[in-house]
Order: C-alpha cells, then sequence, then structure tokens
C-alpha cells in the first residue's frame, strides 16, 4: 500500500518525474503512452473471456442492410440517444460500436451527477439524466444503473466562490432543486473529515449522486430493445431523413453491434445540389442510411472526416486515483472543490480524487485501435490536485492507494525505478486511472445536424460531462433527429453555433480548447470572455476602434460589422421570404422590416431585419445581380452560422428556387445612434435625412464621404439613428469621417455592453437571452411581428395560432429593482410569496437609474398568465438568497411611447 504523501515525495525524488511550471502546452510524451493490457476486473465483464482486444472478432450480430438511424459510438451518448429514439417509436435504430459498450471514454468516467449548473437549460437536462437513472431505467427494465443518491457538496474559498454558489441556489429555486448554502460549522457537521479553517463556505445540494457508466449503458440498451413502436412518416422531417425506398424492417428493431469499426460514411448528392447521408461503410459490409449519428467520443473528429464534417474537439488525458479504505468516510456526499480543482467522489469506503489542471496533455494521436486502455499518471501534473485533496480532507496524507482493484475506473498499480545519485530506488505507486476525454472551444457539447452533410448529426464533445447530461441530450438528439429541432434550446450545443471559418482553425480550437479544459472549475463571472484565440478573426475596423461606454446625451457609433449580412434572391425568393419570415417582408423596395423566423413548433430561431432590394443587372458590393425579388438580411453576428443553416435548411427541404449569398467578410456596418445622430450624418452622407425623405424602416444606397453605402434608419437602442452598411476597402475612410463629424456634437465610440444596457433599458429583445428557440414571440411580447392577421402561410404559424387560442402558458415580464444591486440572469422571480420563474437577462438602466431584469412567468395554479395576473402580483427577485422588491411592466419604462426612435426629444 502507497499513501498519497509517499506517492508525492517518490514524484519528488524521481528526475523523470520533476515538476514543471508554467501553462504551457505539454505534449504526449513517451512515457505517458497507451499503457499494455490492465488485469482489471471490470474489463473482463466487458471483454470476450477468452482473450484481450487484440484477438480478431467479427460483429456481435450480423449487419442489417438498412436503417432509419445508425448511431456510432456505444458510449453515454450513443446508448441514451438509442434510447430516447426508442422512446419516440423509432424502429430500425442501429447502434455500431467498433469494440464493446462504454470502451471509449465512458467506461472510465466518475459517473457523478450535479443537479445545479450556472445556466437553466443545463439544470433541466440534468434533471432529465436524473429522473432516468434514478428512476425510468429501473422501471422498465429491472436493472439497477448504479444510482447512488449520497448529495454533493461545493467547497467555497473565497467570497466570490460563495456568491456563485449563492447564485446557484436562487436558480435551482426555480426548478424545485433543493440547496443549502451552509456555514463552515454547518459544513463540518455534514462531513467531520473535512478541514473546513480556510472555507467561506459551502453549498450542500442532498439530492446529488453517482451512476455506474457500465450499469447505465446496460439497462439502456436494454430498454431500447424492448420498445419497437414504428414511427409514422409524418413525422419524420421531410429532408434529413427522406428515403429513396423504405427500409427494409430489421428482424430486430433495435440493434447494437458492438465489434464493428466503421471505415466510411458514404454521401450522395441529390437534384438540388444538397449533399446527404446515404449509408454507412464497415469492415463487415454496409448499412444503407439517411441518418447518422456520431457519437464517437475522442474519436468523433475522426468520424466527421469520413464525411467531409469538421467536428472541433481535442482529445485530453484526465486522471483520478482511488483510495483505500477510510473510516467515516461512508456515506459522505461527493465533493467539488472548484477553487482546489479537485473531485472527490465517494466510492464505497473509499474516494476517488481527480482534477483539472491548468496545463493539461493532448492525446497528440487518437489510435482507432485503443479500448478500455489507460494511460500512465504524470505526476507533474497531477501532483496538484492530491494537495488539494490533502488539505481539503487531511486523513488523506495517510491514506493508502489501492494496488489491487476491485471496481471500473483505475487501473492495476505497478513497479516504478528511478535512478537518484547513482543509486537505483524502487517504490511502488499508487494506483491511477488516466483516461481520455475530449474538450471542445467554448467548453460546450457539439449536437445537431452538420451544416455540411444533411442527416449527419453529432453528439459529441461533452468536456467530461457526457455521463450527467447524457440522458438530457439524448433525449434532445432524438427529437432533433425525429421533429427536426430540440424541445429545449440547445443553441449552446449546436454546432451551427460556430462560424464556418473557425470550425477548420486546428490552433483556433487546440487553444480555446485547452482554456477550457483549465477553466472548468473557475467561478463563471457574468460578461466572462475567454483569453485563448484573439484576433483570429476580425473585423474592418479592428486596427482603428477603441471602445468605451455610451450616453444617451449626445450619440455614439457602435461597430457592428461583426454582423452576418446575407442576400436571399431569386425567382422563389418572395415565397421562401413569405415562408421564413413571420412579418410582412414583402413591402416595396427601399423598406426594411423587423421580423423573426420561427420553428414548426412556433420556437424563434432568430430576430433580424429583412430589406427589400430593386433587381438589377449588375452585382456590387452592395447588391448582387439577380432576377425575379431580393431581400438583404442582418443578422447578430453571434448567430449569424446559425441563422445561414436554418435558412438553407428550410431553402432545401421546401425547394425554393432561389439563392442565399452570404457577404459578412465583405461588408462592414457603423451604427451612429443617439439624438445628435441626424445633424452628424448630414455632412457626411449626400442625401436628405429628415423624416419625410428618410422615414423609419427604410433604406437608400447613397454616398458617405464620396464613397457608396446602404444606409438604413433602424435603431437597437431606442434612439434616433442609422446603419451604414459599407465595402470593406471603405470602412475606415468612412468611420474617420463620421468620427470627424461628430467631434463638435458629442459623438462617442461605444461597446457591445452599451448596447446591452441601452436595449433592455428600452425593451429590445435579445435572440438566446430573452428570446430563444424554445420561446414563441407571443409569449416575448413581439406579436406585432407575426402576420397573422393576413392569410398567408409561414413556418410556425400553425403553432401559434393554436397558443393564442389555449393561452399563453407563461409570458415574458419586465421588472425593475429600485435597490442598486447588481444582477445578470438566473434570478429566481417570486410573486405573491411563490416561485414562478427566473431572470433571463438583467443589465443596469442609466437613463431611469435603475436595475431592470426580463423574465418568463407562469402561474403555479397551471392557467394560462393574462395580462391581469401580471399587473395583480407582489413581485420579487431573489440574488444571492437575498430577496429584493420589484416591480412588473407591461411596456419597457424607458420611452414607452417610442418618442426617440422618431427624432421626437
Amino acid at each position: 500500500m502507497a499513501s498519497l504523501s509517499r506517492a508525492l515525495r517518490v514524484a519528488a525524488t524521481c528526475p523523470r518525474w520533476s515538476r514543471t511550471r508554467g501553462l504551457g502546452l505539454r505534449a504526449l510524451t513517451g512515457q505517458a503512452g497507451p499503457t499494455a493490457e490492465k488485469s482489471v476486473p471490470y474489463r473482463r465483464t466487458l471483454k470476450d473471456p477468452q482473450g484481450p482486444s487484440t484477438v480478431a472478432r467479427g460483429p456481435s450480430q450480423p449487419l442489417p442492410s438498412t436503417a432509419h438511424v445508425v448511431v456510432i459510438g456505444g458510449g453515454s451518448l450513443g446508448c441514451q440517444t438509442l434510447y430516447h429514439l426508442a422512446k419516440l417509436g423509432v424502429s430500425g435504430a442501429v447502434l455500431l460500436e467498433r469494440e464493446r459498450l462504454t470502451s471509449g471514454t465512458t467506461w472510465h468516467t466518475a459517473g457523478l451527477l450535479w443537479q445545479l449548473r450556472p445556466s437553466d437549460v443545463e439544470v433541466e437536462l440534468l434533471a432529465h439524466t436524473r429522473r432516468v437513472v434514478s428512476h425510468d431505467l429501473e422501471k422498465e427494465t429491472g436493472l439497477h444503473t448504479g444510482w447512488i443518491q449520497n448529495g454533493g457538496l461545493f467547497i467555497a474559498s473565497n467570497r466570490q466562490r460563495l456568491d456563485e454558489y449563492k447564485r446557484l441556489m436562487s436558480l435551482g429555486k426555480a426548478y424545485g432543486v433543493e440547496s443549502h448554502v451552509l456555514s463552515p460549522a454547518e459544513t463540518k457537521a455534514l462531513y467531520p473529515l473535512m478541514n473546513v479553517d480556510d472555507l467561506y463556505g459551502t453549498l450542500y445540494v442532498p439530492h446529488d449522486g453517482t451512476m455506474d457508466p457500465a450499469g447505465t449503458c446496460t439497462a439502456l440498451t436494454r430498454a431500447a430493445a424492448a420498445r419497437g413502436a414504428q414511427v409514422p412518416k409524418a413525422v419524420w422531417p421531410c429532408a434529413p431523413c427522406s428515403w429513396p425506398q423504405e427500409p427494409q424492417e430489421p428482424k430486430e428493431r433495435k440493434q447494437v453491434i458492438e465489434n464493428c469499426p466503421v471505415t466510411g460514411i458514404r454521401v450522395r448528392t441529390d437534384d438540388f445540389g444538397v449533399r446527404r447521408v446515404a449509408a454507412v461503410e464497415t469492415e463487415h459490409g454496409s448499412i444503407q442510411t439517411p441518418c447518422v449519428v456520431n457519437c464517437a467520443g475522442v474519436w468523433a473528429s475522426a468520424v466527421g472526416r469520413m464525411a467531409g464534417v469538421k467536428v472541433p474537439l481535442v482529445a485530453m488525458h484526465h486522471a483520478y486515483v482511488v483510495t483505500e479504505r477510510i473510516e467515516g468516510i461512508q456515506n459522505m456526499p461527493n465533493v467539488r472543490d472548484h477553487d482546489a480543482s479537485v473531485y472527490l467522489r465517494l466510492q464505497g469506503d473509499a474516494l476517488s480524487v481527480g482534477g483539472y489542471e491548468t496545463n493539461p496533455i493532448f492525446w497528440e494521436e487518437v489510435s482507432d485501435k485503443f479500448a478500455f486502455g489507460l494511460f500512465d499518471l504524470d505526476w507533474d501534473v497531477f501532483t496538484q490536485h492530491i494537495e488539494g485533496a490533502i488539505n481539503r480532507v487531511p486523513v488523506l496524507e495517510k491514506t493508502g492507494v489501492k494496488s489491487t482493484v476491485c471496481g471500473p475506473g483505475v487501473e492495476q498499480g505497478g513497479e516504478a525505478t528511478c535512478e537518484v545519485r547513482g543509486t537505483a530506488q524502487t517504490s511502488r505507486l499508487p494506483s491511477v486511472l488516466r483516461g481520455r476525454e475530449s474538450f471542445t472551444p467554448d467548453h460546450k457539447p457539439l449536437m445537431g445536424e452538420a451544416p455540411e452533410l444533411r442527416g449527419f448529426f453529432l453528439g459529441c464533445g461533452f468536456n467530461s460531462a457526457g455521463m450527467m447530461l447524457g440522458g438530457g441530450c439524448g433525449q434532445e438528439l432524438a427529437h432533433w433527429i425525429v421533429h427536426g429541432r430540440p424541445e429545449k434550446d440547445m443553441y449552446s450545443y449546436d454546432i451551427r453555433r460556430f462560424h464556418h471559418l473557425l470550425t477548420d482553425h486546428r490552433r483556433w480550437i487546440r487553444e480555446r480548447s485547452h482554456e477550457s479544459y483549465a477553466k472548468n472549475y473557475s467561478v463563471v463571472f457574468p460578461h466572462d470572455e475567454p483569453l485563448a484565440g484573439r484576433n483570429m478573426r476580425t473585423d474592418p475596423l479592428h486596427e482603428i476602434k477603441k471602445e468605451c461606454l455610451a450616453c444617451r446625451g449626445a450619440a455614439a457609433v457602435f461597430n457592428m460589422s461583426y454582423f452576418g449580412k446575407f442576400y436571399l434572391v431569386g425567382l422563389d425568393a418572395r415565397k421562401a421570404a413569405d415562408w421564413l419570415f413571420s412579418a410582412d417582408v414583402s413591402r416595396p423596395p427601399g423598406s426594411t422590416v423587423y421580423t423573426c423566423m420561427l420553428n414548426h413548433r412556433g420556437g424563434t430561431e432568430s430576430d433580424l431585419t429583412v430589406s427589400r432590394l430593386a433587381p438589377g443587372p449588375q452585382a456590387s458590393a452592395l447588391a448582387p445581380a439577380f432576377e425575379g425579388d431580393g431581400y438583404y438580411l442582418a443578422v447578430g453576428g453571434a448567430v449569424a452560422q446559425h441563422n445561414w443553416s436554418h435558412i438553407s435548411t428550410v431553402l432545401q427541404d421546401q425547394k425554393f428556387r432561389c439563392q442565399l449569398i452570404d457577404s459578412s467578410e465583405d461588408l462592414g456596418l457603423i451604427s451612429i445612434q443617439g439624438p445628435a445622430s441626424r445633424a452628424i450624418l448630414q455632412e457626411v452622407l449626400d442625401a436628405d435625412l429628415s423624416d419625410e425623405a428618410f422615414p423609419f424602416s427604410t433604406h437608400k444606397l447613397v454616398r458617405a464621404s464620396g464613397h457608396l453605402v446602404r444606409a438604413m434608419r433602424l435603431s437597437f437602442v431606442g434612439e434616433l439613428g442609422w446603419e451604414l452598411h459599407v465595402p470593406k476597402p471603405a470602412c475606415v475612410p468612412v468611420y474617420r469621417a463620421v468620427m470627424a463629424a461628430g467631434t463638435k456634437h458629442g459623438l462617442v465610440n461605444a461597446g457591445y455592453r452599451a448596447i446591452d444596457s441601452l436595449s433592455i433599458e428600452k425593451g429590445y429583445r435579445h435572440w438566446h437571452a430573452d428570446l430563444r428557440p424554445d420561446d414563441s414571440p407571443l409569449e416575448a411580447g413581439l406579436a406585432f411581428t407575426c402576420k397573422l392577421k393576413s392569410a398567408v402561410p409561414f413556418l410556425g404559424r400553425e403553432a401559434l395560432e393554436k397558443q393564442r387560442a389555449e393561452g399563453l402558458r407563461r409570458r415574458l415580464v419586465c421588472f425593475t429593482v429600485d435597490e442598486k444591486v447588481p444582477m445578470f440572469g438566473l434570478e429566481a422571480i417570486w410573486r405573491n410569496g411563490q416561485v414562478v420563474g427566473h431572470v433571463r437577462r438583467a443589465d443596469f438602466g442609466f437613463a431611469v437609474d435603475k436595475t431592470l431584469a426580463y423574465g418568463y412567468i407562469r402561474d403555479p395554479s397551471g392557467q394560462s398568465v393574462s395580462l391581469d395576473f401580471v399587473k395583480s402580483g407582489d413581485y420579487a427577485l431573489e440574488r444571492m438568497g437575498v430577496a429584493y422588491p420589484a416591480r412588473a411592466h407591461l411596456k419597457s419604462p424607458f420611452d414607452p411611447d417610442n418618442k426617440r426612435v422618431k427624432g421626437i426629444y
């Protein structure tokens, strides 16, 4: 038996383990390569009893010739997706695993499930996973998933961390998650072995727990196999999973085929030039299918390359050790000491100790032969976790680490020899697990249909959270495949969130993923921005514009060149626009309309402006040459790829004869807003800017300091203002001309945080904050963007009409708080002593001199939320456990009559 403290001493005396300081990226060295076959009982329960994986084997059962869906990868996500497809009635789904179930990353996962994370959607996803593993699977199959509800304890060793936990507690109240902020003394009473001398407090969640990966995946596939209802044709989205002919019904409704490596993805191009999945090829034959789900974990990039799909993730090592028996540790909660970057998982009468270091090791060459395998532990990297664990639970200093392994997640200990001053020393080192995990550039999973290939879905890149998020994400992915969209707002996970210029940028992916791993346990501060990957994609004014706060007194200039700028043109462009956009955009050329794009459930996929163009024979940077109808679309820059993919999918599904042209990189966008904007621009533009000549919601081609630009009279901050859409070469001279003209008027540069404050003060919606794919325009107070009074059909119309007839079950409400306390979102909303929702977005309004917040509220009785219900309540917003009185507003408290956008001051 070797103690943790002795392991540290041995590591310190061996030259090959000399500690390395600094944050540099560390490549995998020889001693950290894949280890030889290990004699682990868990491995033997999953492998063929007659020998190791090097023995040649065929597939565990014959391959079907066709399948509705082929899931690649038998880990947590693959099994959860198969199970939830079965629950939706999908027959003919096949799961292909190159080795055995869980043989990749899943088998060595710690299996922890924490219910609270700083995201409302993730809290919902975690709740579903917990329900599946703690209740549903055992009820359906009679198999135990290994679920143990021993609770979870988050450690706060500084005030900022405790504040974060208080915010999580407030969010938990909106979702019925029991949690308690404990004092150091209360923490000691709960966990007597813990050192609490350096603590500010802890967050205790009694219904957190752990699951067994093998037991969970076995139960999932057993439950999937037991279901077999045929899915109706009408349920399938018409394009991603359309069949040239119906697939033959396989003899077994659900199939899990092990020992069947995938070697290729066959692709076909349809009559409209759209690439679609046609078949999956393996070493043992091919399966014709219209739909593939890439759940291959660290191998997902390789599977993507088979289909010409870019999968932005990297593989890194991740390790933990398992201690010997600890007296008094039984029934203790699992622990996350975020500031020490260490976790302590209860494992019977012992602990698993692991964490996330700032200098992770990349797995440079991801071997396709690696299964149930481990790496030698790099003690230089892992030492910090042991030091943190010993500080938190001092008994670990004299606790041994198992040398004989009896369960999953660790490997057998071994002899280590090193030379110290010419004398050979031999020491038995602790048993460790060093597995591998895939990490992504923004620390969020990769899900949804790939923009490059219809019918190719992703379910990978889970950043060590695949087990805990697997149930919720498996359910959403199944809905994505069957219904064309997930039920919840999954934009943060949607592969389309990444701009196409970055998904194949290896340096950007590597640097950002390294930072996401290193910051896995960092405090989630509002408005935090990554440090890695800066300046790899810049706008035309990057080198000249410095940003600061703006004010409403004079005017401010905003660099919005990051916006997406698309042209929709062609013979069917008007039909496409009528179907795509909720508002009536078929107005005369020169008009600009604010509108939404919806999904079939009536949820909001985007809000944007659409400008009608006049046809012309000659192309320019400001308009392509086209016949028929044409529209110019301006969309938020962070969601440009999402918008592009959504529009492209709809055009393909509806077979509209038109083009979608991306000019985002060819045009800049400079916006001048404020009372003095007309006076400033009148000196720069060669056009009459009076209300009569240039009314609100119109656009014109004009010259700015001699350069041709498209000017639009619009506002996103509630002021008189114009946007200038400028060809890239002219951006700097036009900007300089604007700034020169604005000097005497007090024109200032302003940034995106100013937009946040100004827009929330005016009551303008931000997509993916207070307006998401699971929010309808009616719920969000945007009914004016929907052409429901006309007879024109549009995507999502039927859902809106049904919602309007039945009444709104929730409604977006504006709140103001007189007390000047910072709020950022996720605060609980109380009405008459009951939690009725949580804040989606909050900021300080400088003109109204109050904190403003927007959130959706529900009636706890389940009735529709009427305007009288909103007005009659007594409200409070809970921030970090403290409730602050709040006032509800049906209209924006700032300029409710919209005078300022009309130039009336």
